[in-house]
Order: C-alpha cells, then structure tokens, then sequence
C-alpha cells in the first residue's frame, strides 16, 4: 500500500465571505494524528497544495474548475505509478473532487466499479440546477461528474473512456436527505445508480448493506472496485468537523464493519478519504475519531498481481 495526500479545498464553496475552507490540511492534521502508524507506515506520496479562489475561471461554471482539472491530472498520475506497482492507492484528501483523479488514474487498467459512502449523493448536474445562475461546487458535484454528467472539465479525462464509472456501476451509501421534500437532486434515483440512504442503511444493517454491495459486484467478477468515504457520512455528533454536517449518520461501527471486507478484497484498488476540516476541529479530537476508525480497516501491506492495462 502507499499513501497519497491529495492537499484539496478546490471543490468546495466558502462558508462566509473571505473565508478558504480548510480540508488541504486534513492530510497532515491525520498525519499528526497518527495515521501514518496505525496503518502500518506506509510509504506517502505528497501532492502540493492547489491555490484556491473563490472567483469564477474563465469557460467553466465550476468553482476552481481549471485548477481542479490540473490537480487532478497530477492525482491521476500518481495513482496510476502506484497501481503500476500493483499497490493498493489510499488518498487521502481534501474535498470530494479528488475522486475524479483517483478514479481516471485506476480507471486505466480496465473498468471500475465505485462504493461512493456518502452522507450526501453529490449529484449535482446541469439537469438539475441553473449552472448559469449558480456556480457550482464540485465536492457536491463528484458522482455526476465520474458518471459522465457535467463540466468536459470533470468527465472527460486522457486515455479513459467516457463516463469514469457507469451507472449501474455505482453503490451511493449514506444519503441523508432523500426523503426531504426538497431534496437537491432526486433525479439520482430514475438512474441504475445503485442507492442504499441512511434510513435504509440503518434499517436492513451492516448485513443487508453487505449483501447489496456483494450483489453489485459479483455481477462483473473480473473487474476492480474502488471505494470513496466521505467522512460526513458519519453522524454530525460524532463527525461535525465537515462543511456540511447532518443526521442521522451511519453509526460508526457499522461503517467500519461495512468497509472492512472492501479493502481487505482483492479487487479493491484504493481508497479515497475527504472532507474533514481541521479548522473545524481545533482540539484535535475528530482526527483522533478517523484514526481510530482508519486502524480497523484491513489494509494490504503487501503488493497485489498488477493487471494488464485497458480503458
């Protein structure tokens, strides 16, 4: 396994005026944290840190769209040297746009399947909303945009073919407000997007959550998985240092025992970890929180069978 700190703020919005999100420093507050060791000290590959604004760029209505189209090359390319090597790729972020990268640089071996555990959807799409009038956030844009919906900025990347991730492809674990009369983009469950909300998660459990993902997968037994965690999935009581927090969440063992199997599998081919603010978190308590559920995760410590390289 190798680490790889992907230092991302770029996907998401400013909280108050002036304001910079903080989630770029999640890598080394997690590090500081403990994380390195509890996971067996792997080797740690560093991005350098993307500049962010909060300005719109020229020919895109995403937020930071170019400079997130640039960080990610990079997130790709670094992904894809580890999985050369055959080496389980966990990312570490920053916001939710870094799944693009990960995902364009896995996807080069062949085809993927996404467990994208999430307290929100983030499927946010011109189909569903005035790009024209709002500029919009990729972190609340990251399933749309790997399932081939949005911003060429986000869906198309070199060497892969269009979508990233297809939709029947695709679990989203953890959505908190589907059932909301206002829900920001319902239109998510008229896809073969794969959906398991919260109130459903917590209602079959750990076991009935398995089964769906096992399900999924063992539809295409020759193709790899990769797994996506937001950590807002977890409920704001106990993970409120996020930009949006909310409950109810998926209780923290049942996450952990949700994703133990996933990384232990042979065919996952890495993780991606986002959203936790250290600025949110001045004591440094809600890192202790991901590092303890980090140390129950069965991480490869040893290298995988490299596969043969396909788009």
């Amino acid at each position: 396994m190798r680490v790889i700190t992907a230092p991302s703020n770029l996907g998401l919005r400013p909280l108050r005026p002036n304001h910079e999100p903080g989630t770029w420093r999640a890598p080394a507050a997690l590090f500081d944290a403990g994380l390195l060791e509890v996971i067996g000290t792997p080797p740690v590959t560093s991005l350098s840190r993307p500049i962010y604004s909060a300005e719109p760029q020229a020919e895109t209505r995403i937020r930071n769209g170019r400079a997130m189209r640039d960080f990610n090359l990079a997130l790709a390319e670094a992904v894809r040297d580890v999985r050369c090597r055959g080496e389980f790729a966990l990312v570490i972020g920053g916001d939710c746009s870094i799944l693009m990268g990960a995902l364009a640089g896995a996807r080069e071996e062949g085809h993927l399947a996404l467990i994208h555990v999430d307290g929100h959807s983030d499927f946010r799409h011109p189909g569903n909303y005035d790009f024209n009038h709002d500029l919009g956030a990729a972190a609340g844009m990251d399933l749309a945009l790997v399932t081939g919906r949005g911003d060429p900025l986000g869906t198309e990347w070199p060497g892969v073919e269009r979508p990233l991730i297809a939709d029947a492809d695709v679990i989203q674990l953890g959505e908190r407000e589907s059932r909301d009369a206002d829900f920001a983009w319902p239109d998510v469950n008229d896809t073969a997007i794969n959906t398991i909300d919260v109130f459903e998660a917590i209602a079959i459990g750990v076991e009935g959550v398995a089964a769906r993902i096992s399900a999924m997968l063992a539809g295409k037994p020759d193709q790899g998985f990769w797994v996506h965690l937001d950590v807002d999935v977890l409920d704001q009581a106990i993970m409120p240092a996020v930009d949006c927090p909310g409950s109810p969440g998926i209780p923290a063992e049942d996450l952990v025992a949700i994703l133990q199997p996933l990384v232990a599998n042979a065919r996952c081919r890495g993780m991606t970890v986002t959203v936790f603010d250290p600025d949110l978190d001045p004591d440094g308590r809600y890192a202790a929180t991901i590092v303890s559920l980090m140390a129950q995760l069965p991480f490869p410590t040893r290298p995988s069978v490299a596969h043969s390289h396909e788009s």
